[in-house]
């Protein structure tokens, strides 16, 4: 059993992102199931592509990407992604889409192949704040779900893929407005190990 765990580059005015800092912590085997790390661009488009090759490279059993949700006050399992690109700032190769579908013949949604609430549940019973979100947003994280989910359809590959969007860690608010939410990064890091034993506990 193969699990690719991506996670995006910082962006923005951001030095570090919180979910590659993240995944670098989680372990490389759970339950038995060995535990693939991609960093991929906070690029609309390009971040797909390196997971489409990761895919025909390693044939993975499941895919898991995380993201950053500045505005997060939990660990959110999203559980849809949509044919849709808007972005209120630029991505790191100044990509700046105002309103346009990721792919002309897709359909407008695709779901979540990953059991969503059995990882919030698993992740909330180990005392950590997570949530199921409907809506990924119209940014890079919400890009690369859609992007993959229609990759796998189209190739009709038997894999499951999902998204996860984790909080700012701790170290980024400390020059934040008073208030910001955040979440250390080591519960981060448990919170996405949760999520990966509930994935394999339903696959």
């Amino acid at each position: 059993m193969k699990i690719l765990l991506t996670a995006f580059d910082p962006f923005g005015q951001e030095t570090v992102n919180p979910a590659l800092e993240a995944i670098k912590n989680v372990s490389s085997t759970i339950n038995g199931a060995e535990i693939i790390k991609l960093e991929v661009p906070t690029v609309f488009s390009k971040a797909a592509e390196l997971i489409f090759d990761k895919i025909e490279e390693i044939n993975p059993d499941m895919i898991l990407s995380i993201g950053q949700a500045g505005n997060s006050t939990s660990v959110d399992v999203e559980f849809v992604a949509i044919n849709y690109a808007y972005a209120k700032l630029a991505d790191n190769d100044g990509n700046m889409p105002t309103g346009e579908k990721l792919y002309p013949d897709g359909p407008d949604a695709f779901f979540s192949t990953l059991p969503v609430e059995s990882m919030v549940d698993n992740i909330k019973s180990k005392g950590i704040p997570s949530n199921v979100s409907f809506t990924a947003g119209t940014f890079v994280c919400n890009d690369i779900m859609y992007r993959t989910l229609y990759y796998l359809d189209k190739h009709n590959k038997n894999i499951k893929s999902g998204f996860i969007h984790v909080p700012f860690s701790t170290g980024q608010v400390v020059n934040k407005p008073s208030g910001t939410a955040s979440m250390n990064l080591d519960d981060i890091s448990r919170a996405i190990e949760f999520a990966i034993e509930a994935m394999l506990d339903n696959k």
